[in-house]
Parts: C-alpha cells; structure tokens; sequence
C-alpha cells in the first residue's frame, strides 16, 4: 500500500508540473526566445550589450526555474520528514514488543496518511506558484 501510496503523490506532482509548464512556463519561454532573438537583431549593440541583453532575456525563466525547484524541494522535505516520523513510530512500537502484523499496519496506515496530506497540499503549492509566476512575468 505504500508504494501505491508514492506512486499517487509522483503522478499527482507530476500532473502539477506538467500544467505549469504548460501553462505559464511555455510562455515564458517563447518571450524569453523572442526577447534573445530581438538582441541579436540590435546591430548597433556590442557584443557586450548583445550578450547583457540576452541575460535579461533570460533571467525570468531562471527565476521561475528557480522558484519551481525550491517549492518541490520543501515540499519533497516536508515528505520525508513525514514517512521519517512515521518510521520513528513504529520503532518505537517495536521497541514496546508490539507483533509484526500489528506494526506493518501502523506503518502503512501512517505512511498513506503521510501521502493524502500531502496530495492535499499540491493544490494550494500549485496556486501558490502560479501567483508567483504570474507576477513575475508582469
């Protein structure tokens, strides 16, 4: 039940990923390749200028590049810190002599709540982003 439980969160933050880009980051993209080729067309810039230009271009998909990695960072710690505690909790089950079946129950039932609460954060993580982005492409 756990591995099924993995597999829902993965699909569930791929879909998230897979909809900001999609969705905003395609976007950024095509301004962003638009903008470089706009610099490379200033025949008047130096190579200097033309390569600073290019870099402005470009800083807006860094920063939302940026953005996306840190959110799934947090939320992949959020993650493992949970499923850590729950192994903390069924070591201390073993630990008071509870039986095998017993402890593969509270795990796996720790481990699926782990799981919901955290595909129950992906629309608010999601929405969060997307504010973000939006504000940075203004």
């Amino acid at each position: 039940m756990a591995e099924l439980q993995q597999l829902w969160v993965q699909e569930a933050v791929d879909s998230m990923v897979k909809s900001l880009a999609r969705q905003n980051i395609r976007k950024m993209q095509g301004l962003m390749c638009r903008c470089r080729a706009s610099c490379c067309e200033e025949n008047q810039a130096s190579m200097q200028q033309e390569h600073q230009c290019i870099e402005r271009c470009h800083a807006p998909l860094a920063q939302t590049q940026a953005l996306v990695i840190s959110e799934l960072e947090k939320f992949q710690d959020r993650l493992a810190w949970c499923t850590m505690h729950c192994n903390d909790k069924v070591k201390d089950s073993i630990d008071a002599g509870s039986k095998e079946l017993q402890v593969k129950r509270q795990l796996e039932t720790c481990l699926t709540k782990c799981g919901d609460d955290h595909i129950n954060l992906i629309p608010t993580m999601t929405r969060k982003m997307k504010e973000s982005l939006s504000s940075m492409g203004k």
